[in-house]
C-alpha cells in the first residue's frame, strides 16, 4: 500500500538542525556559491548521505508557496494606523490581499484574518510574517491554512 504524503507547517525551532542544513546546502547550490553537492555539505556540516535522504522532503516555506493562498491570523492592538501599518508590510512583499476581517476590539486587542495571495514576484513569505509579527503592537501572527 503506498503511503500518502502529509505535509506539516512547523516554526524553524521545532527542526531538528540537520533539516535546516539540508535546506542551506540547497541554498548554496541554487545561489551557485558552491558548484557540487559535496562542496555544499562540506560548507553546512552534513554527509552527502543525509543530503540525499532529506533533500526532497524539506524547503523553505516560500519555495513552494506560488499560486497558493495563505490564510493568516493575528492578534494585534487596537491602535490607529496598525492595521495599515501590517497591510503595508503585506504591499511591500508584493502578495495580493483577497479577504481581510478584523474583530472588534476586546480589552484593547483585535483579530485579524487574512488571505493572501502568493504571487510569482512575491517575497520571502517567512520574511514577511516575522516582520508583522516584530512589529510594535503586534502580538502574533500565525498560517491557519494553505491551499
Amino acid at each position: 500500500m503506498k503511503e500518502t504524503a502529509k505535509y506539516f507547517v512547523v516554526t524553524q525551532k521545532a527542526v531538528p538542525e540537520v533539516l535546516l542544513k539540508v535546506v542551506e546546502a540547497k541554498r548554496l547550490l541554487e545561489s551557485e556559491k558552491v558548484l557540487t553537492i559535496q562542496e555544499a555539505v562540506d560548507a553546512v556540516g552534513i554527509s552527502r548521505s543525509s543530503f540525499y535522504k532529506y533533500k526532497d522532503d524539506i524547503f523553505q516555506f516560500h519555495d513552494s508557496a506560488q499560486g497558493t493562498t495563505i490564510t493568516l491570523t493575528c492578534q494585534m492592538d487596537d491602535e490607529p494606523g496598525l492595521l495599515s501599518d501590517v497591510l503595508k508590510i503585506i504591499a511591500e512583499y508584493h502578495a495580493n490581499i483577497l479577504t481581510i476581517h478584523q474583530s472588534i476590539p476586546i480589552s484593547g486587542v483585535a483579530s485579524l484574518s487574512l488571505s493572501v495571495q502568493i504571487l510569482q514576484n512575491t517575497g520571502d513569505i517567512s520574511r514577511m510574517i516575522e516582520q508583522m509579527e516584530n512589529h510594535q503592537g503586534v502580538h502574533h501572527v500565525k498560517i491557519l491554512a494553505k491551499e
